[in-house]
């Protein structure tokens, strides 16, 4: 398993645009990845359940992932929150 804790520092938090990215650099890895935000956690894989969840700028979210490319996964979803200028 594998986890790593962001922080959202775009202006309008993970909004419809954002979070259609990382939920497509998800669904390109086998493993069960999630997305934790306010004790609630959703499947990153999912865009409802991405969307749901409201995260503003500032929010600290959680990322993480358990399968056999899990490292993988979370490396390619820091350097898209990153590159994004989503989070840090």
């Amino acid at each position: 398993m594998a986890e790593r804790q962001f922080t959202i520092i775009d202006e309008t938090g993970i909004h419809a645009r954002p979070a259609t990215l990382l939920v497509q650099t998800a669904g390109k890895f086998n493993a069960d990845i999630n997305l934790e935000y306010n004790g609630k956690k959703v499947n990153l894989k999912s865009i409802m359940g991405v969307m749901s969840l409201g995260i503003p700028k500032g929010a600290e979210i959680k990322i993480s992932a358990e399968g056999n490319d899990a490292d993988e996964a979370i490396k390619a979803l820091e350097e898209t929150l990153a590159k994004e200028g989503l989070a840090k």
